[in-house]
């Protein structure tokens, strides 16, 4: 096997970049993938797929958070948390935990909706991961989730609660169907996938930390156990670490495979995809199977391939969720969400290209980390160049806008407006522990109140800003290290902001958004 992909293999990470905690269905010849989103808005975004390998964005199943008081103001590590995505009654459904309010659920008559109003199916801390199923040959349904300490003072545990069918409300109390605690050496038990298949009841559930752990299967002949466990994917000598938390699809033709995520650092938890045999020479239609053999094996012997045969699928052309924008009559693609809940007004639409974003005034403008109102992507997981022109229209003095890498630290590249008149490019940074940002370089005029911004991001997220006012491109301060949240990867960022005050700050327009290979070698 070669170090590269062919036609014939994939190499991964599928999707190279934070589509964090991700979980998958197939129905009919297409398949779908949603992920966490945390606190940004719209959330829980929508995949789309014909072979498993390209993925396309094709939209969000959650418009705005809610409660809606609860994110006008960014939260980056809270809100939509490690959602999960079934397709049932000829209805798409996503559950998800948000660990300071419960379980709620979404659903929709397609994929692109319309999706209903998140509905609060369970009220509590700490309730995360949670993820439905609906039995077939009984009309039962049922529901697991995991804990999270930090709210609720347990973890480790996975909690089964019958459910109605229609999926709106609980019909019990919960039961610990799993105790971590319980078996010897594992910890840190989350993120359960739920299925049946042949007589089984099985939950396919991580252990052992983000960063280092490993997947487990259990399985058992009724829903409220006992279950027993395997572990059936870990790190072993790869250089993929914590290989674990995603879904299991099967194809049309019967091939089985498990979509995962590694946690990447500053670029997040990007996702790869594995083959998914069974032990003993068996499959999960075997008789072996039914007399207690059939394990899951993922991977290659249960260690994360690198380069593997594609699955057994049509020929699809190469794919990946969009990242460049022309931003056409002031709109912005799919791939660019909110720090928080959006205010009319944030953006403007016009008939040229283009976002024109307003330079909303803020007492928070000198911390990027604290404004709702910075539109964001996600980091790229390859070494890359970022380009974005940037004209600066407002006169107000100290009205800013620019190009951001933000996480819990962060740096920004831009314009901003001077008490005489005058624009300059400013470039500002703030550390994990600093309260407020503070310069990087020196300001330089843009007598036009135009530039050119551009970050160079190489192996290890190490980030080189420069710009160009007419005259070619300026280095401008020193490599920053992108950092990501707790939960989060770092994030590319567009913003425009003014000092509070009184009227109207005016705009910043943003055009020609642009991620390339490195400029420089």
């Amino acid at each position: 096997m070669t170090a590269e992909q062919t036609d014939l293999t994939y190499r991964n990470p599928v999707l190279n970049a934070d589509w964090s905690d991700p979980d998958v269905i197939r129905v009919g010849d297409d398949f779908y993938l949603t992920a966490s989103s945390f606190g940004r808005a719209p959330g829980l975004p929508l995949l789309h797929s014909r072979d498993l390998v390209n993925w396309t964005l094709v939209g969000h199943a959650l418009e705005r958070l809610e409660p809606e008081a609860e994110f006008t103001t960014p939260r980056h590590d809270c809100g939509v948390w490690a959602p999960s995505l079934r397709h049932h009654d000829d209805r798409f459904w996503i559950f998800w935990g948000d660990p300071d309010q419960g379980v709620f659920q979404v659903n929709a008559p397609e994929i692109r909706g319309p999706w209903t109003r998140p509905h609060l199916v369970k009220a509590g801390k700490g309730l995360i991961d949670p993820c439905p199923l609906w039995d077939d040959e009984t009309g039962e349904a049922y529901l697991v989730h995991a804990w999270a300490k930090s709210r609720s003072g347990v973890k480790n545990r996975l909690t089964g609660h019958r459910m109605h069918p229609h999926g709106t409300e609980l019909l019990d109390e919960g039961t610990v169907i799993v105790d971590g605690d319980r078996i010897p050496g594992w910890f840190t038990l989350e993120g359960p996938k739920l299925y049946k298949h042949d007589g089984w009841f099985w939950i396919l559930a991580p252990a052992g930390g983000v960063e280092t752990g490993w997947q487990g299967a259990f399985r058992s002949r009724t829903f409220f156990g006992p279950y027993e466990e395997k572990v059936v994917l870990e790190q072993k000598d790869t250089d993929v670490n914590g290989p674990h938390q995603g879904g299991w699809v099967r194809t049309a033709s019967g091939e089985d495979w498990f979509l995962h995520f590694q946690q990447r650092g500053p670029y997040g938890r990007v996702v790869h995809l594995q083959p998914m045999g069974w032990s003993r020479g068996g499959t999960s239609r075997s008789s072996e199977a039914e007399s207690g053999g059939g394990w899951p094996v993922l991977g290659e012997d249960g260690a994360p391939v690198a380069v593997h045969r594609r699955p057994d699928l049509p020929p699809q052309p190469p794919a990946a969720p969009a990242t460049d924008d022309d931003f056409p009559g002031g709109r912005f693609g799919r791939q660019w969400t909110w720090t928080a809940n959006p205010k009319e007004g944030w953006a403007t639409q016009h008939s040229a290209d283009g976002l024109r974003l307003t330079c909303v005034r803020s007492a928070d403008a000198h911390d990027l980390r604290r404004l709702p109102h910075v539109l964001t992507q996600r980091l790229p997981g390859d070494p890359c160049s970022v380009e974005v022109e940037l004209r600066l229209d407002g006169e107000e003095p100290g009205a800013r806008a620019g190009l951001a890498v933000l996480g819990d630290a962060y740096r920004w590249i831009g314009l901003q407006r001077g008490a005489d008149g005058t624009v300059h490019v400013v470039h500002r940074f703030a550390e994990t522990v600093a309260e407020q940002e503070r310069d990087a370089d020196h300001p330089r005029p843009a007598p036009d109140g135009r530039a050119l911004l551009r970050v160079d991001i190489d192996a290890g997220a190490r980030c080189r800003f420069s710009y160009d006012t007419g005259d070619g491109f300026r280095p401008s301060g020193q490599v920053f290290a992108a950092t990501p949240w707790r939960w989060v990867g770092a994030l590319l960022g567009l913003v425009a902001v003014a000092p509070t005050g009184q009227g109207h700050a005016g705009t910043a327009t943003f055009t020609r958004f642009r991620i390339g290979a490195p400029a420089h070698g």
